[in-house]
C-alpha cells in the first residue's frame, strides 16, 4: 500500500441548526485516507460518520477546518482546483440502490451517464467497452445486464450496478456510505467480491466505506476511524482495533457486533 496521502480533514468542526437550536455534531476531527488504503468509518447512529465523509468528498462544507486533496484545499469554495479535482476523481456509492438508479433507464445509460457527463464527445464504442468493464468488475455479465432496468434486479445486482457507475470513471477516491445496509446477507458476499476486484484493478485507489456493520468492515479495511458523538475515539489498523480495542466505547461496538 502507498503512504502517500490522497485525502485529509484536519481539525473539521461542523454544527446544525440555528441560534438556540444551534449544536455542534463534529469535534475537532483529523483523519487521513492513502493511496491504496481502504478506510473504515464506524461508529454507532449519530456518530457523525456520514457528516465527515461527505466534508471530505467535498458534499457538505465544514464550519471549522480543512480538507485538502492531493494538497490542494477543497473547502476554499466550489471553484477552488481542489474541489474541482476531487469532484472529478471521486465516485460516490449510496446506501439504498434503488433510490440512486432511476427507474426509466438502463443498467447501460445509468452506468455510462458519468462518462457522457465527464468526456463529453466520448464515442458510443468507448462508453460501451467501458460500461462492459465496470460490470465485468463487479462480477456481472455484461450482455446479460446492459438492457436490463432496475425492476429486474435483485437488490445485490442493483447495488453492484451503482457500483459499476460510480467506477466506471476510474476514480482515485471511492466512497461507499453504508453500502450493505439494503442488502441481504447472502447478497453482500457478491458485494464484498466486487469491492476486492476493484481494489485488485485499482491498487492505488483510495475506499473509504462508513458502515455498522464489523463482519463487512474486517474483510474489507485496512484501517479503522471510530467516532462517537462527533469525536475520534479511537483509530488504528483494523486487526488491532478488533482484536485489542484501547477504548471503551469501541470495546462495546465490537462485543455488540459479536
Amino acid at each position: 500500500m502507498a503512504n502517500d496521502v490522497v485525502l485529509q480533514g484536519s481539525h473539521i468542526g461542523k454544527w446544525f441548526g440555528r441560534r438556540s437550536e444551534r449544536r455542534q455534531v463534529l469535534f475537532d476531527v483529523s483523519v487521513a485516507v492513502h493511496a491504496g488504503e481502504c478506510l473504515a468509518v464506524i461508529g454507532g447512529s449519530g456518530s457523525g460518520k456520514s457528516t465527515l465523509t461527505r466534508i471530505l468528498l467535498g458534499l457538505e462544507t465544514a464550519d471549522a477546518g480543512t480538507v485538502t486533496y492531493q494538497g490542494a484545499d477543497v473547502t476554499c469554495g466550489s471553484r477552488a482546483a481542489g474541489y474541482q479535482a476531487l469532484r472529478r476523481d471521486s465516485g460516490l456509492v449510496y446506501q439504498d440502490p434503488f433510490a440512486s438508479l432511476n427507474p426509466r433507464w438502463t443498467v447501460a445509460r445509468s452506468v455510462g451517464e458519468p462518462l457522457h457527463l465527464r468526456h463529453r464527445g466520448m464515442g458510443s464504442d468507448d462508453v460501451a467497452r467501458r460500461c462492459a468493464e465496470a460490470l465485468d468488475t463487479v462480477g456481472l455479465e455484461p450482455s446479460t445486464f446492459l438492457n436490463r432496468y432496475p425492476v429486474d434486479l435483485s437488490g445485490g445486482q442493483a447495488q453492484r450496478v451503482a457500483i459499476a457507475r460510480a467506477i466506471v470513471n476510474n476514480p482515485k477516491v471511492l466512497l461507499a456510505d453504508e453500502p450493505m445496509s439494503a442488502i441481504d446477507v447472502a447478497a453482500r458476499v457478491q458485494i464484498l467480491e466486487a469491492f476486492a476486484a476493484i481494489r485488485r484493478r485499482t491498487p492505488d485507489m483510495a475506499l473509504i466505506v462508513v458502515s455498522h456493520d464489523l463482519g463487512v468492515v474486517q474483510h474489507l479495511a485496512d484501517r479503522i476511524v471510530v467516532l462517537h458523538d462527533g469525536r475520534v475515539e479511537e483509530e488504528g489498523p483494523t486487526a488491532r482495533i478488533l482484536r485489542e480495542p484501547r477504548n471503551a466505547y469501541t470495546r462495546t461496538l465490537i462485543e455488540a457486533a459479536s
